[in-house]
């Protein structure tokens, strides 16, 4: 039986504007890409994954019919939440999909989303140094963040060794698939001064 959730969903996505005009088939690569980095260190699929500033769905709604695992979609405004709370609800939706509504360095300190995740994706989050920060609050020791990266953009400096691992985080190196890919292992807990306050990761970063 064919599921037709995943294209009304994105179809709906860009006309309320959460999505870029276009071939819907675009945002889709780019999403099998995460799969695609994920599988390249992994032998099995996540237990679990967290979306980073879902926005309008892209990675989390489509990596949630590929893995049909715990899937939350974190992001901070109420309009692109209460779109995503919507579609979740509709037929043939991933019945795993939870949808979280607030600032990831607050949601970072909450027990049941701390350190709680085989995988966090990011997709046009922030730079690195904010991505890295809030991404660590919330994957595990042992998982994986794996963030989308600027194609053009080749340089190791944007992911420098000593103030990921301040984070517990250790890069894996650049993966080029149907995108470029950053990959960091999570080797310690994070510190619990991290995340630090609303907005201070973007006005004072780490790197």
């Amino acid at each position: 039986m064919v599921n037709n959730w995943l294209p009304r969903v994105l179809e709906e996505s860009r006309a309320r504007g959460f999505l870029s005009p276009g071939p819907l088939e675009r945002h889709i690569q780019h999403s099998q890409g995460f799969v695609e980095a994920w599988n390249s260190v992994e032998q099995s699929s996540p237990r679990s994954f967290l979306d980073l500033g879902s926005g309008g769905g892209v990675p989390g709604l489509i990596l949630a019919t590929v893995w049909p695992v715990r899937a939350v979609l974190l992001d901070s405004m109420i309009r692109r939440t209460s779109f995503l709370t919507e579609v979740s609800s509709w037929e043939d939706a991933p019945r795993e999909l939870e949808i979280v509504t607030g600032r990831a360095e607050e949601m970072g300190r909450l027990h049941d989303l701390r350190e709680q995740f085989d995988l966090v994706v990011s997709r046009s989050f922030g730079p690195p140094a904010v991505a890295a920060e809030c991404a660590s609050a919330f994957v595990k020791v042992g998982g994986l963040i794996i963030v989308s990266e600027p194609p053009d953009d080749e340089k190791e400096s944007r992911w420098p060794d000593s103030p990921l691992l301040s984070l517990g985080l250790e890069p894996m190196g650049r993966l080029r698939v149907s995108a470029a890919f950053q990959l960091l292992r999570k080797i310690e807990p994070l510190d619990t001064q991290y995340p630090r306050k609303v907005g201070i990761p973007g006005k004072t970063p780490l790197f």
